[in-house]
């Protein structure tokens, strides 16, 4: 089983408003990733930091935030994607970070057929050999170890590079015309950046 998470618990700091909740046509960014994973035919859940929730729930469906819950606390991206375990420890979940929206749904799709064919932990795309760790499959084996290791004190750093050095990872290389699709936005520079290269960003949702 596989779930569909986006991500949207950042801070949002340098774009200086919530980043998932910036629209592009008249559709939220969040909405733009989750109808991307939708695409896939994955049920979708969003990712939310507790300050998030409320105004979230204006835009989605309460059953479809999950607010970040790991105790002892966990930082990042981390606590979104483990918090999701949490809800549904027996599904593999395919992530996606709000903040991608030039992201392509055939890429996400290869992620999503990787694992017929390869046995991981966690199926990443590479740049460069550098882990693009917020477009990932994350499977329930894997993230319960790290759940594990959390629990145990031994989860000594919570950024993403750590939480994979201590699985298995397998890593799909990004192709130089693939590259733009995992451009992070996070200021309004960066998406006149990538809006002036002439790269087209289907805005679908749900």
């Amino acid at each position: 089983m596989m779930l569909g998470v986006v991500l949207c618990g950042g801070q949002s700091t340098r774009m200086g408003s919530d980043k998932a909740l910036l629209q592009l046509n008249g559709i939220h960014w969040a909405q733009i990733a989750a109808g991307k994973l939708a695409a896939l035919q994955l049920p979708v859940v969003l990712s939310v930091n507790v300050a998030q929730h409320a105004t979230y729930q204006s835009v989605f469906a309460a059953t479809e935030l999950i607010q970040d819950q790991v105790q002892p606390p966990v930082g990042g991206p981390l606590a979104g994607i483990l918090s999701v375990h949490l809800c549904h420890p027996q599904q593999d979940l395919l992530v996606l970070a709000c903040d991608m929206p030039a992201m392509e749904t055939g890429l996400l799709q290869s992620l999503k057929d990787i694992q017929h064919t390869q046995t991981a932990g966690v199926y990443l795309y590479s740049i460069n050999n550098e882990p693009e760790p917020l477009c990932g499959l994350y499977t329930s084996k894997g993230l319960a170890a790290i759940l594990q290791l959390h629990y145990s004190g031994q989860l000594h750093r919570h950024s993403m590079k750590y939480a994979l050095q201590q699985l298995s990872v397998y890593q799909l290389p990004v192709q130089a015309q693939q590259q733009t699709a995992f451009t992070n936005i996070n200021t309004k520079a960066d998406l006149n950046n990538l809006q002036s290269c002439g790269r087209t960003i289907n805005t679908y949702k749900r």
